[in-house]
Formats: C-alpha cells, structure tokens, sequence
C-alpha cells in the first residue's frame, strides 16, 4: 500500500510485497521501521549484521574507513537493501552505514532474515537479485576507476547527476565535494582540477550547483559506456 503522502510503504517493496503472506507477516513481525535523521550511523564496519537494513525512502552512504581517512563507497537508495551479503553470511560489516538524508529504513530481525531465505525461494530469488546488482554495479564502479582519467570520470560523474535530476542544464552535488572526490577515487584538490578541466566543455561550478551550458555538447564529449555506466541511466542492473 501507499501512505498517504504518496510515498513508499515498507509493505511495497520488492522484497516484501512478492513473498506469500505467512513469510511476510512472520518477517515485519520481526521488523522495525524508523524515521533515521540526517548524519544518523546505521552501522559500523567490524560489527555484526544483527538485521538486514532495507531502503523504504532517502539514501544510505557506505564508508570505508581506516586509521588515516574514510572514502565513500557507493550510495544504496530506496528500495534496496544496505549490504546484504553480510546478513546472508553473518559475517561482520566490511563498511560504515550512514544516512545522508532524511531516510526511512526497515530492519528485519538478521537470524529472522535469514531462516526465511532457506524457507522460502521468492525471498531467495529477490536477495540473489539485490547481490547480483550490488555486484555489477562494483565492477562498473571499479571499470569507471581504471579505465578513465580524473576529468573523464568527474565529468561522467556530471552527466549521470543531470540525468538521474532530470535537469539537462544544471546538476546539483548531492552531498560534500571530499565524499563525491572519494567516490570517484580523486583526491578534494584533483576532483576541483577537473572540475575546471570541464569549463572548456561548457561546464561551470557555482557552489553547488554545475551549470551545463550545452548537454549534447556534453554527452559528446563524455559518451556513455554501457558497460561502465549504469546509474541515473535507467540500468536495469538497478534492482
């Protein structure tokens, strides 16, 4: 069902809504649903996957963290679930879970989670699904990370945000300028630098907004790989 604000209902989601009604009631039976803040740690790495973390709306940053800096690995959106293979294995976090936005997340009870998916192949199906599209978006991430220099990837990176935005001429940088350079394995000053870079190609920073004067120009310049490219694309890699 949806709530009345039209939003996403923990009962809609994929993961939920397919399973036969006794797996879906002994599941939420199980559950919390919280209304998470901004700057909210959901998790740390090293820690035990006591529940499996589902997206119902917002966003959840994944870090990865060591004695001298952290990095952003990769960004989970509704409706999908924060790093499941850690539940299915019960093994620890490789990765800090932190909430960017005002997000609302579902946690299913982890042992719960895991009883059902011997119990139940629907559920199993849908978990191979999500691990199998975290998958592949890793090794598009990694193909981005080796395969392009600094100002193909930044302006990459500009193209998928305008896209996913729905905004040809404009992008607005959805989280701090040291997260996006680290996601992009760039250091704060090299990604600013190839920000510039971008000024030949139309492109100009104003804050946080990166206005585009010519997107065809753009996306010329910067021509998609489907194999490297997938989110803001429409991918159906995207579960």
């Amino acid at each position: 069902m949806r709530r009345n604000d039209g939003r996403l209902d923990a009962l809609d989601l994929p993961l939920i809504k397919r399973l036969p009604a006794p797996i879906r009631e002994n599941l939420l039976k199980h559950a919390i649903e919280h209304q998470v803040s901004p700057g909210a740690i959901l998790f740390e790495q090293g820690h035990p996957p006591n529940f499996q973390h589902v997206v119902v709306a917002g966003s959840v940053q994944l870090i990865g963290r060591s004695a001298q800096r952290e990095v952003l690995i990769e960004v989970v959106r509704a409706p999908e679930l924060v790093i499941p293979a850690a539940v299915v294995m019960n093994a620890p976090y490789l990765m800090r879970a932190r909430v960017p936005e005002p997000s609302r997340i579902l946690l299913i009870h982890g042992e719960v989670f895991r009883d059902a998916i011997a119990d139940e192949p629907l559920l199993a199906r849908e978990v191979i699904r999500s691990l199998a599209g975290q998958f592949r978006r890793m090794v598009r991430q990694v193909k981005n990370l080796k395969l392009r220099s600094a100002t193909e990837r930044v302006g990459h990176y500009v193209l998928t945000l305008s896209n996913r935005q729905g905004t040809p001429h404009r992008a607005i940088l959805p989280y701090e300028k040291n997260l996006i350079a680290s996601e992009l394995g760039l250091a704060r000053e090299s990604f600013s630098r190839a920000l510039s870079m971008l000024r030949a190609s139309g492109v100009v920073v104003r804050g946080e907004t990166i206005v585009i004067a010519d997107p065809k120009r753009l996306a010329a310049e910067f021509e998609r790989d489907p194999f490297i490219d997938d989110e803001g694309f429409k991918d159906s890699d995207r579960s």
